[in-house]
């Protein structure tokens, strides 16, 4: 393939970056609408096709990120045939304003300059959203500069400091060896006067970000579970002690570190795994912030998580399944079970660090009161 007749045939992109093989071998990579409409993009995608010589190039220009034909029809079949897919595209509306209904997010800015996700955890919600269900392929989105433009134009509107999240959507970092963003998205949040960068991810691949100046604009927040966890529900995942040391890398460059627990699933021996869970994390990073969850997915997830686990997994085994729970429309554990988990991991969190702040994520007003957390509202990994 040579997107870019007579250049110079290294890797390196015209930034400089020279893309490395991210967490997944994709089968084919898709060059999908706007991936070539530039020499930015072209040399981007060229770079990228390098780094996986052994995939197939499929050239589909007039096709946008969220209608390739992958072929099943069946759900499962064709969330798998998208976790083996590599989309490179442009997104025009990758600045948005979430819209939360029926619980306790405080809504917020998200952009994503990724689109899903190459890991593969079997409680993903994301399979279940209109966005990622009828396309669930893994997307680099090419049009980073125009991204960020738009972040820039919000945060100008705005007018204050300004949460934009990376990883609503995606996995903020799982990419980033290939594509080498963060060192474009770092420097330009560290420059800016307002908007500021909160970053989830599970990705032990911080190497990026460590040598950047990031004057303290950027939050770095990890996803982290129990080792028996990952290995039970968090397929081609990190491990823990690779986020861990991850995470202590980047404090020690300077970032502020946040740690989000979820989903925490209450399986055998709980109470013991989490504590000393908790008790590793608390033990090895300054955190700034860490936010409880609780399985919050949708049905059509749920059915993918039952297709691979089966109906009776430790998931769908507890799960409350009467509609009209909750407003937003998500399925969880009873509001009993979420509670004494709740109320048991924040005794731990308090016994090791009473300073550090807590935030519950997706869950109703009336939890944060029980658990005497009423001023944590709107407290949550995703904002200031």
């Amino acid at each position: 393939m040579s997107l870019l007749p007579a250049e110079p045939t290294d890797t390196a992109t015209l930034s400089g970056y020279v893309p490395r093989p991210a967490s997944f071998a994709p089968v084919r990579i898709v060059l999908a609408k706007g991936s070539n409409t530039t020499a930015v993009r072209r040399r981007l995608a060229e770079g990228i096709c390098a780094a996986y010589p052994e995939s197939e190039v499929v050239e589909d220009f007039g096709t946008p990120h969220n209608r390739i034909n992958l072929g099943p029809s069946d759900p499962l079949a064709l969330h798998e045939e998208g976790k083996r897919t590599l989309v490179l595209a442009e997104h025009n509306s990758a600045v948005r304003h979430s819209t939360e209904e029926g619980n306790s997010c405080p809504n917020y800015w998200h952009f994503s300059p990724y689109g899903f996700c190459p890991y593969g955890c079997t409680y993903c919600y994301l399979a279940g959203t209109q966005g990622v269900r009828f396309s669930p392929t893994v997307k680099v989105f090419l049009n980073l500069p125009e991204i960020l433009a738009e972040v820039d134009r919000a945060a100008r509107r705005i007018g204050k400091p300004t949460a934009f999240y990376l990883g609503k959507l995606q996995d903020g970092l799982a990419l980033d060896p290939l594509t080498g963003y963060s060192r474009q998205i770092i420097p330009f949040f560290a420059d800016h006067s307002t908007a500021r960068l909160t970053l989830l991810t599970k990705s032990a691949e911080a190497g990026n970000l460590l040598d950047l100046d990031h004057r303290g604009h950027a939050i770095l927040s990890w996803t982290v579970n129990p080792p028996a966890v990952i290995e039970a529900f968090e397929e081609n995942t990190p491990s823990l002690e690779g986020r861990l040391a991850a995470m202590e890398a980047a404090a020690e460059a300077g970032y502020p570190i946040r740690a989000v627990v979820m989903p925490i699933i209450p399986i055998a021996g709980w109470e013991a795994i989490y504590h000393e869970f908790l008790t590793d994390v608390l033990s090895r990073v300054r955190l700034q912030r860490i936010t409880l969850g609780s399985i919050c997915s949708y049905p059509q997830a749920m059915r993918l998580t039952e297709r691979k686990l089966g109906r009776e997994n430790p998931i769908s085994a507890r799960l409350e399944r009467r509609q009209g729970r909750m407003a937003d429309g998500r399925i969880r554990f009873p509001r009993e079970l979420r509670e004494s988990v709740y109320r048991r991991l924040l005794d731990v969190i308090r016994q090791e660090d009473a300073e550090v702040e807590i935030g519950l994520c997706l869950e109703e007003p009336s939890m944060f009161d029980s658990l005497d957390l009423g001023d944590s509202i709107g407290r949550c990994n995703c904002v200031l």
